[in-house]
């Protein structure tokens, strides 16, 4: 039966928007235009659907035509990119103004000078008394006069946007909603509640989302009327106007807010991408949408997957969301030659300009190369381009721009210029690897074999490189729907309209009762809300979910909501296969609940006709770079059962499919094209040793990928919280001689530090290193950094057993290896045994077998063993884990591309990397300074430049000898610090290796407090002294202004309980550029924690943390400003600090003035303060409190 009406499912993307209309009869029609085409018309998707109606520019739209409109949107996620959402007013607790700007602490970039945080996207904040406790108990009332005060002036202010986030009313909304009353009184027309946007802890990640409704709501609503408004949808010209949430739902337009809309339009390619798939009977998906701004990948097996925390444009989201990560390389992404290396992204053409072959004088991008080589042809793509918009792409203005790119890249590398098709092939090489990247970040990083996925191919742009992706994943099936150019509008259709309630629980897995009762809760508002958007009641099915977690753990994964008996079996499967253990120990958590209504969207649409009974001839042949003539296919034409050979070409309206070479099409029975390998992958064995600067890339980004693959390793099947969750560990890959080849570390201390521990271990064992062995050490004196800093040394041999071709290695912060005190951070500690357990050069595994007792037993020795071997084993078994995928994954390169080409470019990678700091190092002038030290104790250095060879001494003599306290770095820590300042001042991204510190001699005596010796105590070393060095050389070299220099070390606890902190500061200024605040700087860039969740886990209450304005040094570029931090504590505690530049204060340059010195002081409950030094070990009773304010940068320049 035929309908009566038109449906519309429409995706508005970054570059494109897709239309697929549904008509009266039956069929489907489709659409691509460019998003924005200010000259031709207001709004892409409103246009799409006149052109299908075929309505001409003054024909008023019909009433009573439409059924509906199914749509997602980039209007939210543009706004949010842009800062042009909607002027808001941030009301939040007493005390915490400044926490949404600090955030976590951490910096965005590791290497960047001027460190850039994303603007805060309220305009104003003000501070409201009135306090929860962590139980959602009111412990100070709140303050409704200053409430409407403030409301009220801001209201004049032309403010109609509030958002409303105060501590712990994910557990006790009365504060919130009391205040959004007032708001509601005083006329606000969006008003924004924490507790109404996110049942879940954290207040940080709810702030920020609840910032995002109040910005974006408004621009939502005014594009959702401009929409209803043209569709007539008052009128009847359209029956119901639905928008796709992030996380995966229909929802109707009038319930549609900012924080669901972040996602809208890639949400719908994976709805899309797991209908299609399973109608066609593939059951595991990779989901690969690649469009002309970016790519989305995505995981399935069974389950939609998401994340109910992601960072968005600088935002934390705390909101239900697809789990899809996007990487920048799409289509428009540019072209570039930097650093002798051919670069793919991660800026992009967008679609004005858009690529060359546009018409519009934009760059060469990833669409170029396909047009360049054929696999894109003008004749048979979409007439869409130049100034009246009926041109086709423009392929001479390609290729002359590709032959100017490979004539300056042979200028520069003085290698005999490329075709402009062999420069567009590497170009593509590179951006296939980027994405296969990213889908190993989902798929391969969580554990899953890929292999034994299908890639479900779609986006505009993924049919050009399906195969190619494929290949690079070892993946040997490809699906592209027969509208997968468009396949997240198609989604839209396919989608159900969902509801998703979440809450917080955290309580014991046994706590079934009380879940149960607010999982009935949750199903009812669940359920009302999908009736009330026209589902009939008994069509809803409702899927219940705990979150689950071990205590202490942060990571959680998710089982249906049963018994807690089934709970816990499917958990520990989960995590079976998901980290490679489960725990003996039963001590679980519920850390959350959720539920989803859906009313199901029943009605699949059909495929497509496929045509004649008759096979399909190809309907031209076209020219391939590298085959000639290929067969061209007309994919409307083909039928079911036709096989198409590659290397061929199918064309359709909304995207091109390449089938590669050794790769095989099959038309199913729905219409499906399935490509198939049929045979196996050639390898590389011919590229020879001599460099290539396309193959230089592709190996920098292999070898880096090997190290980011081992370090997922570690991560997933680590049992500390340091290293599960924390991220303080690092693994890396070394040549023959213990070089480093790629390093992926996510703090700057461990940078390259493993190389003198591979060393070592080579030294030591020359000549007795066995096929099997593995070594672990942690002495300072011999490569390590400080005890808790474990590492495992593994060597790889050749077949024939007889030399060691490379190395792997993995280090780990561990809780605890020992020590007085726990934790291993004693602060008076004045020799290495105090600090915990010394392994120098221990075989831990002989010939593949682990020695367990003979580890134990070294845990167990030296004055204070440590205090959990079970966990330091468990971590050790992980790090020999992550040695093993980096053996494996090296073993395959070496079986693509032979022994010889991978050893090569392990060399040609350093020296690439030299290369780029030569350059730099050449441009430097000699520099020298001398960095004082509260404790009396100085950093001395001398920069002498040899520019002619761009290289550089750096020697540390006349630094003060070890002392006898603990602020000792070893010789490792140097380097690291060395090799960090010089990245710094490349300025791009270059591979972190070896071959940065080639250039550089570093004189360190030995004996001094950067190279001490044996027994000298370390601890100090890797968190303050490491800063100082850094500051000292940045001083010698005058780049930067002084930073805070201390990691603000700040440790407190009882029997029963210990945290750890470190706390942010200022950075620095420099010449340009003002210093950041509140901001992790150099040689750390830990988090820091949820203020609910600190508080719900400890008897502690944070009063304060704020920046500490005015701290920053003065300057014509002022200093970043320090951190005002307010702990009070519940229970009796002992404190111990351990921070720097509480005498010193951190330098100015050329005039600016320095930062000011931190301050410590204990605040009795009484009143009464107490000032403290900065390495102190003091005792606070309940009611006391510990006030940190820390160092601000210095200034840059004069200050007029």
């Amino acid at each position: 039966m035929s309908k009566k009406k038109w449906d519309f499912w429409i995706d508005r993307g970054g570059t494109f928007t897709d239309v697929v209309g549904h008509s009266p009869n039956g069929t489907l029609k489709t659409l691509k235009l460019l998003s924005e085409n200010p000259e031709q018309y207001k709004d892409a998707a409103v246009q799409g659907i006149r052109l299908l109606l075929e309505l001409t520019e003054t024909d008023p739209l019909p009433e009573d035509m439409i059924d509906s409109v199914k749509m997602g949107t980039t209007v939210a996620t543009n706004a949010l990119l842009e800062r042009k959402g909607d002027r808001t007013v941030l009301l939040i607790n007493e005390g915490l103004k400044d926490l949404l700007r600090v955030g976590y602490q951490n910096r965005p970039k590791l290497f960047d000078l001027e460190i850039k945080k994303q603007s805060a996207i309220y305009e104003d904040v003000v501070e409201i008394p009135g306090r929860l406790d962590s139980k959602g108990l009111e412990i100070t009332r709140l303050d409704e006069q200053l409430a409407r005060s403030v409301l009220l002036s801001s209201f004049k202010r032309g403010f109609r946007s509030v958002a409303i986030a105060f501590i712990h009313s994910y557990l006790n909304s009365s504060h919130e909603n009391r205040v959004a009353e007032i708001a509601r009184e005083v006329g606000y027309t969006q008003i924004s509640t924490s507790s109404g946007t996110s049942r879940l802890i954290k207040l940080v990640s709810r702030g920020d989302t609840t910032v995002v409704d109040a910005y974006l709501s408004p621009i939502l609503r005014r594009y959702i009327n401009q929409v209803s408004e043209e569709l007539k949808a008052d009128k009847g010209g359209v029956k119901s106007l639905f928008f796709m949430q992030s996380s995966g739902g229909l929802v109707d337009s009038g319930s549609f807010q900012g924080r669901d809309a972040i996602l809208s339009g890639p949400a719908g390619g994976v709805v899309g991408m797991v209908k299609t798939g399973e109608v066609a009977g593939f059951k595991k998906l990779i989901g690969f949408d690649m469009g002309g701004t970016s790519t989305d990948v995505c995981h399935f097996s069974g389950h939609y997957e998401r994340s109910f925390e992601t960072e968005i444009a600088g935002v934390r989201m705390r909101a239900p969301m697809m789990n899809i990560h996007t990487v920048a390389a799409g289509g428009g992404s540019i072209l570039s030659f930097q650093d002798g290396r051919y670069q793919v992204g991660p800026d992009s053409a967008g679609a004005n300009p858009g690529p060359a072959c546009y018409r519009r004088g934009g760059p060469l991008t990833v669409t170029d190369c396909n047009v360049v080589l054929g696999k894109i042809n003008p004749k048979y793509f979409p007439k869409i381009f130049g100034p009246t918009a009926d041109e086709p792409l423009d392929k001479e203005i390609v290729i002359k721009k590709f032959k100017e790119l490979a004539d300056s890249i042979s200028a520069e590398t003085g290698i005999g210029p490329l075709s402009p098709e062999e420069t567009a092939v590497g170009f593509l090489r590179i951006a296939v690897q980027n994405m296969a990247r990213a889908i190993k970040k989902i798929s391969v990083d969580r554990g899953y074999n890929i292999t034994e996925y299908t890639l479900n191919c779609f986006g505009g742009a993924g049919g050009q490189h399906a195969c190619a992706v494929a290949d690079a994943l070892s993946m040997s099936t490809v699906f592209l729907h027969p509208y997968s150019g468009v396949l997240s509008a198609f989604g839209m259709g396919l989608a159900d309209i969902r509801v998703l309630k979440e809450q917080h629980f955290n309580q014991d897995l046994r706590e079934t009762l009380k879940a149960g009762l607010i999982i009935k809760k949750l199903s009812n508002e669940a359920i009302e809300e999908v009736v009330n958007q026209g589902v009939p009641r008994k069509e809803i099915n409702v899927i219940k979910t705990a979150y689950l977690k071990y205590s202490g753990s942060h990571q959680n994964i998710e089982v249906n909501f049963d018994s807690s008996k089934k709970m816990l079996m499917e958990f520990k499967k989960n995590h079976q296969i998901r980290f490679g253990f489960a725990s003996p120990v039963d001590d679980l958590i519920i850390d959350m609940l959720t539920v989803e209504a859906i009313g199901k969207n029943n009605s699949y649409v059909d495929q497509v006709s496929l045509g004649n009974k008759n096979e399909s001839k190809a309907i031209s042949q076209i020219s391939l770079s590298g085959y000639g003539e290929i067969p061209l296919y007309n994919r409307e034409l083909l039928v079911s059962g036709q096989i198409l050979k590659g290397p061929s070409v199918v064309m359709e309206k909304t995207g091109t499919t390449v089938v590669e070479d050794g790769w095989e099409g099959f038309v199913d029975k729905f219409g499906n094209l399935i490509l198939q390998r049929l045979k196996e992958r050639e390898s590389e064995l011919a590229l020879g040793t001599k460099v290539n600067p396309i193959m230089l890339e592709v190996f920098n980004n292999l070898f880096m990928s090997i190290a980011e693959q081992m370090g997922s390793t570690l991560q997933n099947t680590a049992y500390s919280v340091n290293i599960k969750e924390r991220l303080d560990f690092s693994c890396a890959l070394f040549d023959a001689s213990g070089n480093l080849v790629a390093n992926a570390p996510h703090v700057p201390v461990h940078l390259g530090s493993m190389s003198d521990a591979v060393r070592k271990v080579a030294e030591l064992n020359y000549g007795k290193i066995k096929p099997g062995d593995s070594f672990v050490l942690n002495a300072p004196f011999n490569g390590g950094t400080h005890l808790p800093d474990v590492t495992v040394i593994t060597p790889v041999f050749n077949e024939q057993v007889d030399k060691i071709l490379f190395f792997v290695g993995s280090r780990g912060h561990h809780a605890d290896i020992g020590g007085r005190t726990p934790g291993s951070a004693p602060p008076d500690s004045k020799s290495i045994e105090e600090e915990g357990v010394v392994i120098d050069n221990f075989k831990i595994v002989d010939q593949g077998n682990f020695r367990a007792e003979e580890t134990r037993e070294l845990l167990r020795s030296g004055l204070y063993p440590c205090r959990n071997i079970d966990q330091n084993i468990k971590d050790l078994e992980a790090q020999l884990a992550a040695n093993e995928t980096g053996i494996r994954e090296v073993t395959q390169m070496i079986k693509n591309f032979g022994i010889k080409t991978v050893q090569a470019y392990m060399n040609h990678v350093q020296d690439n990397a030299e290369a780029s700091v030569r350059q730099v190092v050449g441009k430097l002038k000699n520099g020298s300074f001398t960095y004082p030290m509260d404790f009396g104790q100085k950093i001395e250095v001398q920069v002498r430049v040899n520019a002619r060879k761009g290289t550089a001494e750096v020697d540390f003599t006349g630094t003060s000898l070890q002392g006898p306290n603990n602020y000792n770095a070893p010789r490792s820590i140097c380097n690291a610090v060395v090799l960090y300042v010089f990245r710094t001042l490349v300025g791009a991204e270059i591979p972190l290796n070896e071959g940065c510190l080639k250039p550089l001699k570093i004189i360190a005596p030995e004996g001094s407090m950067i190279n001490p010796k044996y027994p000298a105590a370390v601890i100090a070393g890797n968190t303050e002294v490491s800063q100082n060095i850094c500051d000292c050389l940045f001083g010698a070299l005058g780049v930067i202004a002084g930073s805070q220099a201390t990691m603000n070390n700040f440790v407190w606890g009882n029997d029963y309980f210990q945290n750890y902190e470190t706390i942010a500061g200022g950075s620095g200024a420099g010449p340009g550029f003002h210093g950041a605040s509140g901001t992790q700087v150099h040689m750390t860039n830990t988090l820091m924690t949820d203020p609910e969740v600190l508080e719900s886990r400890f008897p502690v209450r944070l009063e304060n943390f704020s920046i500490r304005k005015g701290s920053g040094g003065k300057g014509a570029w002022t200093g970043g400003d320090g951190i005002r931090r307010v702990v009070k504590f519940l229970n009796p505690v002992t404190v111990t600090t351990l921070c720097s530049h509480r005498i010193v204060p951190p330098f100015g340059v050329g005039g600016g003035s320095p930062g000011m010195v931190g301050l410590d002081t204990v605040i009795r409950a009484n009143g009464a303060r107490e000032q403290q030094p900065g390495n102190t070990e003091v005792h606070l009773e309940s009611g006391d409190a510990f006030e940190m304010l820390t160092p601000g940068g210095g200034g840059w320049g004069e200050y007029k």
